[in-house]
């Protein structure tokens, strides 16, 4: 212990972190901003040359703090994974996205695990952040670390704390966002906290490994379920000729037991759409069945296609149909004023419209094409909004909901606008070309 406190106190330890994307670049950041030195590690070769050249790879991290500890000597991203053995800390910040079964695919774990196995140091730390199913770090990444023959708790540390990245987020950073720690022993774990407390505010420490893989999970479940119960009231109260943006506003007037949750076209992000059902998965194994979730999965995934029908419903409106209609849709980030386009549901609502037949555009300031992901390849490029253009749309469809756009002077050159956000909200004019979905 006495070593790690002198290490990080002279600034003499050095930060290894593997995945320079939404998570690990700002992890990264903050790291190098508090005076240590780190090591990116990232398979994308055209990544780490923008990096290294002192440009960022993500809009919410600026290129003068890339440049700042690029030019300062205290970042250096390689693909080099043999750089591996020349860190004091290993932190794991890969995705973990769903099969096609929506079961947990862990390749990026594994992948990520062997790698470090090949140059594993006595004395190392591993911690993994990404998001997953409590017993992942203790289950699975510490049996292929010691087929080094290392023990885990004893010739290395093997700690677990969970990213808590909210992209666009102005009020609260990396850096001041609460770190949970959780350790193999509680020397593990007390040596991961005096890392993460030399560059992040506060760290929070509990018991296991498991308990703060559970913390990260419940804290999407959370979110997931009470985003499904407005979304579900949104459908309930649209019947009924009710507002729920008016009603949620209303609610929040009150100073106690409530708390604020939006409905939108569906659930984007590479949290709240896939971690909960991680849990789902794990806990199938001890027989025991996640109805809040489940039903909340599928409410949420339901909402593009209502979104749709509401769509369909406005054309018909005015008298066209949805097949042979020029949709313009605005937003593709799935969630207002950033670039992270992970699980949108904007995408999802533009491979419906060309199912059913429309011919559709976007546009996003902060996406000026679209890349192949996954499992989708749009191929689009954003289109440039003048008053002539959206003119020539049947109708306008708001997914994302971006400050910078005017709303005022798109519902005025629009000929029909569908509004997922209630972006239109305070729009006088609105009602009369404006349909709420």
């Amino acid at each position: 212990m006495n070593e790690w406190k002198q290490k990080i106190e002279n600034k003499k330890a050095v930060v290894g972190v593997l995945g320079l994307g939404y998570v690990g670049l700002p992890l990264a950041r903050e790291f190098a901003s508090a005076g240590l030195k780190v090591v990116g590690f990232d398979i994308d070769d055209k990544k780490v040359k923008i990096l290294n050249s002192g440009r960022s790879i993500i809009k919410h991290v600026p290129h003068s703090q890339v440049r700042q500890i690029v030019e300062a000597g205290r970042f250096h991203a390689t693909t080099n994974m043999a750089h591996l053995k020349t860190v004091d800390a290993v932190l794991i910040c890969v995705p973990t996205p769903l099969t096609e079964n929506r079961e947990p695919d862990m390749q990026y774990i594994v992948g990520s695990a062997e790698q470090i196995a090949k140059y594993l140091l006595p004395g190392q730390l591993i911690v993994l952040e990404s998001t997953t199913y409590p017993g992942t770090t203790s289950e699975l990444v510490a049996p292929i670390l010691e087929r080094t023959g290392l023990k885990a708790g004893k010739d290395f540390h093997l700690a677990y704390s969970p990213e808590r990245e909210d992209p666009g987020n102005k009020d609260f950073t990396t850096k001041t966002i609460p770190k949970v720690v959780g350790g193999l022993t509680k020397k593990c774990c007390r040596i991961a906290c005096e890392l993460y407390g030399a560059a992040i505010a506060r760290t929070v420490a509990v018991s296991s490994l498991e308990a703060a893989e559970a913390a990260k999970i419940l804290e999407n479940v959370y979110r997931c379920v009470n985003i499904a119960m407005v979304n579900e009231l949104k459908i309930v109260f649209d019947k009924m000729g009710i507002d729920i943006w008016e009603v949620i506003n209303a609610a929040s007037t009150k100073p106690f037991g409530f708390k604020a949750f939006y409905p939108g076209p569906g659930l984007g992000g590479h949290c709240i759409p896939i971690d909960p059902f991680y849990l789902t998965w794990k806990a199938r194994q001890y027989g025991m069945p996640t109805r809040f979730i489940e039903l909340a999965g599928e409410i949420n995934t339901s909402m593009p296609r209502y979104v749709i029908t509401k769509t369909i419903e406005a054309l018909n409106e005015h008298c066209k149909s949805l097949k042979g209609s020029k949709v313009l849709v605005l937003g593709l980030a799935y969630k207002k004023d950033i670039d992270d386009l992970r699980e949108s549901p904007s995408i999802e609502l533009i491979e419906l419209l060309r199912e059913k037949g429309a011919k559709v555009d976007y546009n996003d300031p902060y996406i000026p094409k679209t890349h192949k992901q996954r499992k989708h390849d749009l191929k689009m490029v954003s289109k440039k909004l003048t008053a002539k253009m959206l003119a020539g749309y049947d109708v306008v469809l708001i997914s994302t909901d971006h400050s910078n756009y005017d709303y005022d002077w798109i519902v005025k050159n629009a000929k029909l606008v569908v509004d997922s956000r209630n972006a239109t909200g305070a729009i006088r004019r609105a009602a009369r070309k404006v349909i709420k979905a």
